[in-house]
């Protein structure tokens, strides 16, 4: 969901233009071999675990050494950096929590494109500002690689049960090798030409998972019942209840542990509200969630996952 927020990405795939996609799309589409990944969190982690259930070798990396056991522990190599991974693997994956991270693992003194080959494809799933995402399109053009968004939408339960929906940006020649990795990742892999799209359907995503169920007194397992067999039935109602009690498997029903944090969260509103300014597209709702998240990250909810923002506008209620 959060990783929608990059609409004007579409200047990607203007970037890559002058690419050598000849070079490029001569990989055979059903080889099985390595795939880099660098951000092994709480969606890099499952997304190369289904990877590696595929039996693609992935070669990762993370920041964090402690993220990097389970995989390792399912036959993934470890390397130290992000150049090592760019070394070895001409497919690379993404996954990154900020712009600033992103800048880093691709352009910093051991980044990707230190060491990436001619005509390798990287495909970026963080959620970042559009203009670094053009950026870093821009330096991987320079090196003869090919730079493509997959924003994902799905959470963490998506990530691990493989059924993310991965929407695609970038250059079109080479959509169908990177379906090839994403489909092992997601159920639905869309690619979409002109993607400043994404960020409308993004607003939409990220907005109406905000409203609470208990606004009218009645039952919350009542309310979702009545919610599910009608319109307004939403991935807050039937897959990611935020009121304690209605689900098993998600954060409410563990005090709202797991998940994708609530900073996490502000700092994506905040991406969508920045792009709302700058496309002068008035999203007066969107500034009232995001505002809502960062007094939610100063109260101490910032470790929580994202829907405990009914747990903190309860609070607030007095309730």
């Amino acid at each position: 969901m959060a990783a929608l927020l990059r609409g004007s990405r579409y200047l990607v795939g203007r970037c890559c233009k002058h690419v050598d996609f000849a070079f490029v799309s001569t990989r055979c589409m059903a080889s099985k071999t390595q795939v880099g990944f660098v951000g092994l969190g709480n969606m890099g982690n499952p997304m190369a675990k289904n990877l590696l259930k595929h039996g693609y070798p992935v070669i990762a990396t993370d920041v964090f050494p402690e993220s990097c056991k389970e995989v390792q522990e399912l036959g993934a190599q470890i390397v130290d950096n992000p150049a090592e991974v760019a070394e070895k693997a001409d497919r690379i994956i993404t996954m990154l929590p900020s712009s600033p991270n992103v800048i880093d693992v691709y352009t910093g003194a051991n980044g990707i494109l230190k060491k990436v080959k001619k005509g390798s494809l990287l495909i970026d799933s963080s959620t970042i500002d559009p203009a670094v995402s053009k950026e870093m399109a821009a330096a991987a053009e320079k090196m003869g690689a090919v730079f493509m968004d997959a924003p994902v939408s799905g959470g963490v339960g998506a990530a691990s049960s493989g059924k993310l929906t991965f929407m695609v940006g970038g250059a079109e020649e080479e959509f169908t090798a990177a379906k090839e990795l994403l489909s092992c990742m997601g159920a639905n892999v869309i690619y979409f030409r002109l993607t400043f799209f994404l960020f409308f359907v993004t607003c939409e995503n990220t907005f109406l998972v905000r409203i609470t169920e208990n606004g009218l007194g009645l039952d919350p397992k009542l309310l979702a019942q009545i919610l599910n067999m009608s319109s307004g039935r939403c991935w807050s109602s039937d897959t990611y209840n935020p009121v304690p009690g209605v689900m098993e498997g998600v954060p409410s029903g563990n005090n709202y542990q797991g998940g994708f944090g609530t900073q996490l969260m502000a700092k994506d509103l905040g991406l969508a509200q920045n792009t709302a300014t700058n496309t002068k597209t008035p999203v007066p709702l969107g500034s009232l969630a995001h505002q809502i998240y960062r007094m939610m990250c100063a109260r101490g909810y910032a470790n929580k996952d994202f829907s405990s923002v009914f747990q903190f506008l309860r609070e607030e209620e007095g309730q």
